[in-house]
């Protein structure tokens, strides 16, 4: 058996669902070989989900979203480093929560990629999500060398809308730190980088930007994509993805060479799914609400599909479960357990988030008894 699930965003990580599922199912159903396989889709947790499968831990302090130091790190194995964007430019990092969407930068990001490059690593894996910033790469390529600097010659300061007054660009260090190094992006976005569906206009809100804000990053973003495409010859601001975490989609695809991927496909590669899945006789995922985005293109909808094609069935523990059965049963879950129902009957969210740990257990006892005894 194994027990793959994402983090329960607020109550555990993917490694604690993991590890209090298992214990359930081990409780009732002792001898039970269970592996435990947490996982991602490339946002908050796609670092951690690699260091449980073994990948090393390098720590290193970087510029936060607003500048100031976190401690932060990516995983490794042999020459494949994991880079998760939010560890070091995460809307969680943000000094007393309080935004800061047009300053906010990707610099601490570039330092991540930076360090992975300084161990050799000719293939990085960046996971996109659940960043503070809007300024399309822009700091992610400074921290790996770019000059950006105003017509009085002046660098740039950090920041989406610092870049409406972009004059110089030179991309040449980036090439070189960059030259036989494979990038690919963990991502589910398709948006592109501007307009109504762009990143300014759909995230920038979530990151604190109002009206107006939005309408200047908007326009800073292409004055960006203009200075890019000039500088490289390359135009990619319609690409799907582009818009993903706040431009560094656009700014890794057009400035380091990366390529996209579906987030949950290719963290599995990574974590060796497709071997561990290989003569189980069920697989258990799971994520704090299975909800219409789990079945597009979410964890455990990656986990189901990726379950069904090597021929094991699969079943869904959520925090909260807002899908109806037939649903989730068209999602290829053979059961859906919702932690919220086994707190019982008058218990609140808070308490059952409170109970997280408990409640996996419960589930993990309850998936036993129907799937094992």
């Amino acid at each position: 058996m194994v027990v793959a699930p994402d983090k329960f965003k607020g109550s555990l990580t993917a490694a604690e669902a993991a590890e209090h599922i298992a214990a359930g199912i081990l409780r009732t159903a002792p001898g039970t070989d269970v592996r435990t396989l947490p996982v991602a889709d490339g946002g908050e947790g796609t670092v951690l989900a690699a260091l449980a499968a073994g990948y090393r831990r390098v720590a290193l302090t970087v510029s936060g979203p607003t500048g100031e130091p976190v401690e932060a790190a990516i995983a490794v194995r042999e020459d494949t480093a994991v880079v998760e964007a939010a560890q070091a430019s995460g809307l969680t990092l943000l000094p007393g929560g309080v935004p800061a969407p047009l300053t906010a930068s990707s610099y601490g990001t570039g330092q991540l990629v930076a360090r992975a490059l300084d161990l050799g690593c000719t293939r990085i894996v960046l996971g996109l999500g659940g960043v503070a910033c809007t300024d399309g790469g822009a700091g992610l390529v400074q921290a790996l060398g770019a000059t950006l600097q105003d017509a009085d010659g002046t660098d740039l300061p950090p920041g989406g809308a610092a870049l409406s007054r972009l004059h110089h660009l030179d991309l040449g260090p980036v090439a070189g730190a960059l030259r036989g190094v494979e990038v690919v992006i963990a991502s589910d976005v398709d948006n592109p980088l501007l307009g109504e569906r762009g990143a300014p206009a759909v995230y920038g809100p979530q990151k604190g930007a109002g009206p107006a804000d939005v309408a200047e990053l908007d326009a800073a973003l292409a004055h960006w994509a203009d200075a890019v495409a000039k500088a490289t010859g390359t135009e990619l601001r319609e690409a799907p993805g582009a818009g993903a975490a706040g431009g560094l989609g656009f700014g890794a695809m057009t400035l380091l060479g990366a390529r996209m991927r579906p987030g949950i496909e290719l963290l599995l590669d990574l974590l060796g799914f497709d071997r561990a899945v290989r003569g189980a006789g069920l697989v258990v995922t799971g994520e704090g609400c299975l909800d219409v985005q789990t079945l597009h293109g979410k964890a455990p909808a990656g986990v189901a599909a990726a379950a069904a094609g090597a021929g094991v069935p699969v079943v869904a523990v959520a925090g909260r479960l807002e899908l109806d059965a037939p649903a989730w049963r068209g999602a290829g879950f053979a059961a859906a357990y919702e932690l919220a129902a086994l707190a019982g009957p008058g218990a609140t969210a808070a308490e059952s988030i409170a109970r997280a740990a408990e409640l996996a257990e419960l589930a993990g006892e309850q998936i036993a008894q129907r799937f094992l005894l």
